[in-house]
């Protein structure tokens, strides 16, 4: 596995090698021992979540908040997304700064976010399918959210403005500046 830092501090992208033959393929896309060579870092996950989207929809942006954090390792099952991370730890000298990544089936890249960072992710091809690992139990009484056309963040999404699918609570949320971090 290779880890290569972004400029978030511990937000990583990580790829596995893939081993091919006439048969198809193999990859060890998380191993804990290498994980920890490669980033430095040791996460226990406790939860995996999947999720299925249409083209156009933007899933964004979501985090826990305080002891409930989480931290999230993302990858693409099929399809492709141009996944986003905004940093939220207010001590940290990339506050509100964010990176985009297009991860997919083709190119087997994975997002390593620590905790501390807001999530999202736009769905380019038909379909995708979006599988994350979390550090921490999800609870309803500490999750938060930015708009995802926030103009501070401002964030290019890869979608058009009239080919957004948004859920309704998601065009509900408060700007970066409102948001309770």
């Amino acid at each position: 596995m290779t880890a290569t830092e972004t400029k978030l501090r511990g937000c990583f992208v990580l790829e596995a090698p893939l081993y091919e033959d006439e048969r198809g393929y193999l990859s060890v896309v998380f191993n804990d021992q290498t994980f920890k060579e490669a980033t430095g870092l040791e996460v226990a996950f406790v939860q995996d979540n999947q999720s299925f989207s249409k083209k156009g929809v933007i899933r964004a942006l979501h985090y826990q908040r305080g002891e409930f954090g989480q931290a999230k390792l993302v990858r693409v099952l099929s399809g492709k997304v141009l996944d986003v991370a905004v940093d939220l730890r207010k001590e940290s000298s990339t506050f509100g700064e964010h990176v985009a990544l297009e991860l997919s089936y083709e190119n087997r890249k994975q997002l390593f976010i620590p905790r501390g960072f807001a999530h999202g992710f736009a769905v380019l091809s038909e379909t995708a399918e979006f599988l994350y690992k979390c550090d921490n139990y999800y609870y309803e009484d500490a999750q938060g959210g930015i708009i995802y056309n926030d103009p501070t963040l401002n964030i290019d999404w890869k979608i058009p403005v009239d080919q957004r699918i948004i859920s309704e609570r998601d065009t509900l949320l408060p700007s970066f500046e409102a948001a309770k971090l």
